[in-house]
């Protein structure tokens, strides 16, 4: 049973994942990550909106677009993360849950990716979980969107 939707934002170089520093965000492809998405959205009734964009641009329009139909936010703006005050302003135009999602762990690597734009938004933030940290954001989602129902 569905209900609630989730939006999963993937942000630039994503689309690599597989090939681009395993040693750093491991083997597993964006398509393999979808695909375990959508399992746990199945598993926690969540329907899931998967999607990646390199461009700026078109993560914010997809969240404007999807501002009137999804109830939360799961999102790894990967280096945005550091740079785009416009992605966090439009987290925060939207007013849903958002919880932010890096495969490693940012504060064991280089001193600028020690700051997020994003995490004074967010609800949890999950790092350093490998590609398992979109479905440990899924489950807590699943649990604040229950939680939102009862208030």
């Amino acid at each position: 049973m569905t209900f609630a939707s989730v939006l999963v934002l993937n942000g630039p170089n994503l689309n690599l994942l597989g090939t681009r520093e395993p040693g750093i965000y491991g083997s597993e492809t964006l398509a393999d990550v979808a695909r375990r998405c959508a399992q746990a959205g199945e598993r926690l009734g969540l329907a899931v909106d998967f999607r990646q964009s390199n461009a700026e641009h078109q993560l914010i329009d997809w969240l404007h677009e999807a501002r009137e139909r999804i109830d939360g936010i799961v999102i790894n703006p990967a280096a945005y993360t550091h740079t785009s005050v416009a992605l966090a302003d439009a987290l925060t135009a939207i007013a849903k849950p958002v919880i932010e999602v890096h495969i490693s762990n940012v504060h064991k690597r280089e001193a600028f990716r020690h700051h997020s734009y994003v995490s004074p938004i967010a609800e949890a933030i999950i790092v350093g979980c490998g590609t398992q940290g979109y479905v440990l954001a899924l489950e807590r989602m699943a649990v604040l969107l229950e939680k939102g129902t009862k208030q």
